[in-house]
């Protein structure tokens, strides 16, 4: 027996005055009663008609395979483990860690306390660890649980940042070293001269006075030197666009460097006349920087000589090549490190900031080139900056105007 078809009252009042509605409007009485017996029958089939089943979701088990597919190429190394048991090591993690890690226990795997300590208690949170792979190297540890059998271990490298912020420690401190130096010079002879009066004869005086006037220069260059070095390193991402002609450039820059008391000591190699995209100040300090360090620490009275070429690869070539004491090769990779002296005394005592070499090699890089030192004991250095050529079809007329009016000759 079917099931018994009930119609809503409502559904019958609504019937009702429809077929009403239609008598008053002039409808024939026929028509209206069809209408009437089609309205009823759509109550009486909607009444008994079954309700719909709600729609079936298929649902298929997160497997261990495919959760090992969703992570295997990420960059960052991940873990699931199942009980601190470690069951999937993304690509990542068995680099780090090494492929024998599946199936080990996490807490052996990292053998940090901090990290035994946040798996121990099975809960969410996270952990930092020094010398997870190698020494100085700091990794956050991050586990979050999916149930309570299976979590996900994250390992975030954190070793840049901590270089970075170690690094801006060591300038800030280096740098108010170097600050405090001259200044505690000036202000020691200023009040010696306050104090004393009349009563120093002139030529200690004089002598104070210059080794203030001495001091003075020294923290200008110090502060000119890290202006530089805060502009080129803020500027590093963006590739110079200007046209430049080396061989008047590094003519100028040199003369520059040298004065009109060792411009003598110079020697002019210049073959080539290149044409580099470039920045012309940054360039030209490039130049003066090398050629004041070969005049500084070159033997007295020996040559400097201002090479310009093109190199094998195809960059224009700077060589500045001095006849000097030379520098031990355990030294040379430290060379470019903000204040960095192979003879701190005899550089201070020359003026040196310690900062040529590190603004040469942060101009150098922006220019998208390349920094080599060589050097012999006894014999000498020799430092070569390589920089891309521009573009060959750019037209001579595009060059600067102020270098065509130069003289060019070697």
């Amino acid at each position: 027996m079917g099931a018994r078809q009930t119609i809503p009252f409502a559904g019958i009042m609504l019937a009702v005055a429809i077929f009403i509605a239609l008598l008053m409007l002039g409808i024939d009485p026929v028509i209206a009663l069809s209408v009437l017996v089609v309205w009823v029958g759509s109550l009486l089939v909607a009444a008994g008609r079954p309700p719909e089943p709600p729609p079936v979701v298929v649902t298929q088990p997160f497997s261990r395979d495919s959760m090992r597919r969703l992570i295997e190429n990420s960059s960052t190394p991940l873990l699931v483990t199942e009980k601190n048991t470690i069951a999937i090591a993304n690509r990542a993690a068995r680099r780090m860690l090494g492929q024998h890690i599946i199936g080990q226990d996490a807490r052996v795997a990292f053998r940090q306390p901090e990290a035994i300590s946040l798996l121990a208690k099975d809960r969410n949170g996270q952990a930092i660890v020094r010398g997870l792979v190698r020494r100085q190297d700091i990794w956050q540890i991050n586990r979050q649980a999916v149930d309570d059998k299976l979590a996900v271990i994250e390992l975030i490298n954190q070793t840049a940042e901590a270089d970075i912020s170690r690094a801006h420690t060591d300038f800030v401190a280096n740098a108010s070293h170097e600050l405090r130096t001259p200044l505690s010079a000036i202000i020691g002879y200023v009040e010696t001269l306050s104090e004393s009066g009349d009563s120093l004869d002139s030529p200690t005086s004089q002598k104070f006075l210059g080794t203030i006037e001495r001091e003075a220069l020294r923290l200008q260059s110090l502060i000119s030197d890290l202006m530089s070095l805060s502009r080129v390193e803020a500027e590093k991402h963006d590739l110079p666009q200007q046209l430049l002609e080396l061989r008047p450039l590094a003519r100028r820059a040199a003369a520059d460097a040298a004065g009109s008391t060792r411009i003598e000591r110079i020697e002019f190699d210049l073959k080539e006349d290149p044409c580099i995209r470039g920045d012309q100040q940054q360039m030209e300090q490039v130049v003066r920087n090398l050629v004041d360090n070969a005049l500084k620490y070159g033997a007295s009275g020996t040559p400097v000589k201002v090479q310009l070429d093109l190199s094998p690869d195809g960059m224009a070539r700077i060589c500045v090549i001095d006849q000097g004491e030379g520098i031990a090769p355990e030294q040379i990779p430290h060379l470019t490190r903000r204040f960095y002296r192979t003879d701190p005394g005899r550089s201070r005592a020359s003026g040196g900031t310690g900062l040529g070499l590190a603004i040469v090699k942060h101009i150098v890089e922006r220019h998208r080139g390349r920094l080599d030192i060589d050097s012999d004991l006894g014999k000498g250095t020799r430092v070569t900056v390589r920089i891309p050529l521009a573009d060959p079809d750019l037209e001579r007329d595009d060059r600067l105007p102020q270098n065509s009016q130069v003289d060019s000759h070697s």
